[in-house]
């Protein structure tokens, strides 16, 4: 078993397993508290089998996913908190507002913003572009499948893209 880092703030708890049968991995993850909200079914149904050329790893949990060779490059959980009016970095990216938390750079939380039922994913910037995986989900995903109830007042530049520096 190996221990994905978490934010604990976010409450985020992912641990990747190894399965026996069939060599493959599933990733443990904890739902979010609205995971069952039919909006985050229908997210579900919309993920993507590759995101940022990284390939789709099936969960064991409620309106999640997962992408990565282990899981563990971009991880998807709907029906999370909302965030409330917040002087975070707020982006646009993909249709979608999100809102930044760069406490665990280069890995990053970013949770939408104005969004029901709210969408948060945990990007490992050392592996993914944050800004192609955010515009993949949010044009695939978020914003066809969530309603939008309000938008950012200020949004910022792009996140920085470490990806672009490894080739």
């Amino acid at each position: 078993m190996r221990l994905i880092p978490s934010l604990a703030a976010a409450g985020l708890t992912v641990v990747a397993t190894i399965g026996l049968a069939g060599c493959s991995t599933t990733v443990d993850m904890v739902p979010a508290e609205g995971a069952n909200d039919p909006a985050c079914a229908e997210v579900s149904v919309r993920l993507p089998g590759s995101v940022d050329g990284q390939s789709r790893i099936w969960t064991d949990a409620q309106a999640t996913g997962a992408w990565g060779n282990d899981g563990s490059a971009i991880l998807l959980r709907c029906g999370v908190a909302a965030p409330g009016p917040t002087e975070a970095k707020c982006i646009t990216l993909g249709g979608v507002d999100w809102v930044v938390d760069e406490s665990q750079a280069p890995k990053y939380l970013v949770t939408t913003y104005g969004r029901e039922p709210a969408v948060e994913v945990f990007i490992d910037n050392e592996t993914v572009s944050p800004n192609e995986a955010l515009t993949q989900l949010g044009e695939r995903v978020v914003q066809n499948a969530t309603t939008s109830v309000s938008a950012c007042t200020n949004t910022e530049t792009l996140l920085q893209d470490a990806t672009a520096d490894n080739g």
